[in-house]
């Protein structure tokens, strides 16, 4: 298959969108969204997330050493679009998308209550790298809804719709995107503009997939159809 060559760059998609909490030391919670978020150990069970130094939630978590990560469903995705383009220094993030709080387990920090999955995590290191820095953290607790696990005790994440990010958009478990990044606080016209695009585009794509498949089965047709048979003139004597 041909390939095109690029710069290296930030090509890595899907990934998770994902809403952390954490709390500084005054007993104030914070909740921002990250997209740069991953397994880096099973045992024991670690994760890594990309942070930039100048974010509210950068402080809370490297004063305290903990925070929560909260996955979302497909159902939040503007909170979870606000919780990013929005900083806690001005905003009460909460109060403004209807989120509450109860105590995590084992850390002082407040687990979202409608996120269907969220993990406990401690700090174990923080390593600079550039535009971001990398907090390496234990999970300590996980927390699922129960609506999630079956009567044997397996966990269904597929029950939970929960959202991904790629290139400005969030996917649900559809593969139509739910939002563009920066919707939630898009004005009305922006929003039908970027809406519209959305929609033509998928339209193209349906067309074009109809119009192969209609090609497909006129060669079929084709290819099934029988041959004439050509009759040898009997020649009289």
């Amino acid at each position: 298959m041909a390939k095109t060559t690029f710069k290296g760059s930030i090509m890595l998609n899907p990934v998770p969108a994902v809403m952390i909490t954490s709390r500084n030391s005054e007993g104030k919670d914070n909740v921002f969204t990250v997209g740069w978020i991953g397994t880096a150990c099973t045992k024991p069970p670690m994760i890594t997330v990309a942070i930039r130094p100048e974010r509210l939630s950068y402080e809370y978590i490297k004063e305290s050493g903990s925070f929560v990560v909260n996955l979302a469903s497909s159902n939040l995705v503007k909170a979870v679009d606000y919780c990013g383009v929005k900083s806690g220094r001005t905003n009460d993030k909460f109060k403004d998308m209807n989120l509450s709080l109860s105590e995590a387990k084992d850390i002082s920090c407040g687990i979202i209550n409608q996120c269907p999955v969220a993990f406990e995590c401690v700090v174990k290191s923080i390593t600079p790298l550039g535009t971001h820095d990398l907090f390496l953290a234990e999970i300590i607790n996980c927390h699922v809804e129960n609506t999630l696990i079956d009567e044997k005790g397996k966990i269904h994440f597929d029950k939970g719709d929960l959202l991904s990010y790629s290139h400005g958009e969030y996917f649900s478990l559809s593969p139509k995107p739910i939002g563009k990044f920066g919707f939630s606080v898009a004005k009305k016209t922006t929003i039908k503009l970027k809406n519209k695009g959305i929609k033509k585009h998928n339209e193209a794509t349906k067309t074009a997939i109809v119009e192969k498949e209609q090609l497909h089965n006129k060669k079929n047709i084709k290819s099934n159809k029988p041959k004439k048979t050509k009759t040898k003139k009997r020649t009289r004597i």
